[in-house]
């Protein structure tokens, strides 16, 4: 995933059954998983009880900085929340975008929620940085 390799010591006796199965599912997502009519299945079947949204126009040419910006975040967070890009161009996207009442003007936008509880927050930065996300996300979580 993401082009890259990640290795479990084997090595190390302290290796169980549920140690692996922890390192398979941490690794086997995307840092960030794209949100389409094809992905939404395993999205919303993920283990992991957090989704981070950020909603934004991939056509806009800040769009792979924010990429950039978001993906490092999704990295600090890894096994603990599921990064998502949502392309607000999409027309099947716009009951996401409403559901966190949402207009275009606003966007890009960070939504997250809890999904057991339907709990979530918004933040409509001016910019998309690392350290916006850790925050957001760090105040979520707590």
């Amino acid at each position: 995933v993401d082009n890259d390799r990640r290795d479990l010591d084997i090595n190390n006796r302290d290796v169980d059954a549920k140690k692996m199965t922890r390192f398979v599912r941490m690794n086997e997502l995307r840092l960030v998983t794209e949100y389409n009519p094809v992905t939404a299945i395993g999205v919303m079947q993920s283990s992991l009880e957090f989704n981070l949204l950020l909603i934004t126009d991939k056509m806009s040419p800040k769009h792979p900085e924010r990429m950039r910006k978001f993906r490092a975040a999704a990295e600090l967070y890894k096994g603990k929340i599921l990064f998502i890009l949502l392309d607000s161009n999409l027309k099947s996207n716009e009951r996401v975008v409403s559901y966190f009442q949402l207009k275009k003007s606003q966007l890009p936008a960070l939504a997250i929620f809890h999904t057991p509880d339907d709990e979530h927050d918004v933040l409509t930065p001016d910019e998309i940085s690392i350290e916006r996300v850790q925050d957001f996300c760090n105040r979520f979580l707590q």
